[in-house]
């Protein structure tokens, strides 16, 4: 592909990684209400189907430009899925049993990208099949795949709690009206709220709102956590290629492990953060395990210590996507505010997704030390964040237990740590 297109020039890959998060940060805030608005049942499935048929014409460019045009294109499609299924699975679970139930679908997406390595290396044997090259055959079969999906998902995906019974018959008014009665004894906040921008909009004025974003795009872009997650996502590949050693075919079967056993280091941590009630200490714990592998990964020269690293990469910074989902979806009382805060969180993230993108640059191979440096960095800024989102939680709450304050708008809400 790289050579058919020629993105071995410059920064074309880098470009073409880039130009995916200006739509998708764009499009998030619109998308979420656009889902409240019309129903997840139609809007979800809809832009799936999309995705799909856009896949499919991923597998027909001649030129890189065109290629980056549809990497635009994707980015609308996937900033209007990611925040709205994080805001319709908020609404269904209370905050101590959202965490689970948010790495479950994460997760998902993990095994995903552990399979996307070896699915890519089997299509890729389907080289001159039909007077196409096999990198062509992935975008073809993978967008094939996505549309038998999207039709499954009409029949299968629940709208919000207060509008399911209506659109499905998967469940009764009364099992609808018992989630909501356990969401208003969590928060209150079941009901849906009429449309009002002004009220909407103003969201952005809770300045919490920017610090869970700041927690996301610090773990998982270069910007923080989706600073350093984007980076490796894109580039482990080429890594481990050129900084490890390995060969070609083994190099895209060998992003499986470590995404496999992110999943179940996810899992684990979930359970324990619902269970005991906790989310930053959890979150720091796991930026720590990151650090450690970012130096493992780029500065120990036997490979196999380095691809050590990219496990502890993988467990450690991935791990915090969902923990810091779900801070957010804990901390944030309101239909539409919660619906700015997803958007807001995620999109934010994708502007560490554009710094991600930049940060493994050709010319720095094979050692890679500025993106190594710029991830470490990403990283410490990610643990101050959560520290002092835990020490305010903390002091917010102390004040609401001596009735000086009121949070969240509501007596009896507390924010989880």
């Amino acid at each position: 592909m790289s050579v058919d297109l020629g993105l071995d020039v410059g920064y074309r890959y880098s470009l073409i990684a880039l130009v995916f998060f200006i739509s998708f940060i764009l499009f998030e805030p619109p998308a979420t209400v656009a889902c409240r608005k019309f129903g997840a049942k139609l809007f979800l499935p809809g832009i799936t189907l999309a995705w799909g048929i856009l896949l499919v014409g991923f597998g027909f460019p001649n030129s890189w430009q065109a290629l980056t045009g549809l990497r635009f294109i994707l980015g609308i499609l996937e900033g209007g899925f990611l925040p709205c299924c994080i805001y319709l699975i908020s609404t269904w679970y209370t905050r101590y049993d959202l965490q689970k139930r948010i790495t479950v679908f994460y997760a998902i997406g993990f095994f995903s990208s552990g399979l996307g390595g070896i699915l890519a290396y089997g299509l890729m044997q389907m080289e001159g099949v039909g007077g196409l090259r096999g990198w062509r055959w992935i975008f073809i079969i993978e967008g094939l795949l996505t549309i038998v999906i999207s039709i499954i998902s009409f029949f299968t995906i629940l709208d919000f709690p207060d509008q399911a019974y209506l659109k499905s018959s998967l469940l009764t008014k009364e099992e609808c009206d018992l989630v909501m009665a356990a969401i208003d004894a969590d928060r209150s906040d079941a009901a849906d709220e009429p449309w009002d921008f002004k009220k909407w909009i103003s969201s952005g004025k809770d300045p919490l709102i920017y610090g869970y974003a700041s927690s996301s795009c610090e773990s998982r872009y270069a910007d923080g956590l989706t600073a350093i997650t984007y980076a490796v996502a894109y580039f482990l590949p080429i890594i481990l290629r050129n900084q490890m050693g390995f060969s070609l075919a083994a190099s895209q079967c060998l992003i499986a492990p470590p995404y496999f056993a992110a999943a179940c280091w996810m899992y684990l941590t979930a359970w324990i953060s619902d269970k005991y009630r906790i989310r930053g200490p959890i979150m720091i714990f796991n930026t720590l395990v990151g650090t450690v592998g970012l130096c493992l990964m780029g500065f120990v020269k036997n490979s196999g210590v380095a691809y050590f690293g990219v496990f502890l990469i993988c467990c450690g910074f991935n791990t915090n996507i969902p923990a810091c989902m779900t801070y957010q979806s804990n901390n944030i009382r309101g239909q539409w505010k919660r619906a700015f805060s997803s958007a807001t969180l995620i999109g934010t993230g994708g502007i560490g997704g554009i710094a991600g993108s930049l940060m493994f640059r050709s010319q720095d191979a094979p050692a890679y030390r500025p993106g190594m440096y710029a991830s470490i960095g990403c990283a410490v800024l990610t643990l101050i964040v959560i520290c002092f989102n835990t020490w305010y939680f903390k002091r917010e709450n102390a004040k609401a237990d001596r009735g000086e304050k009121v949070l969240q708008g509501h007596p009896d809400f507390r924010y989880t740590v």
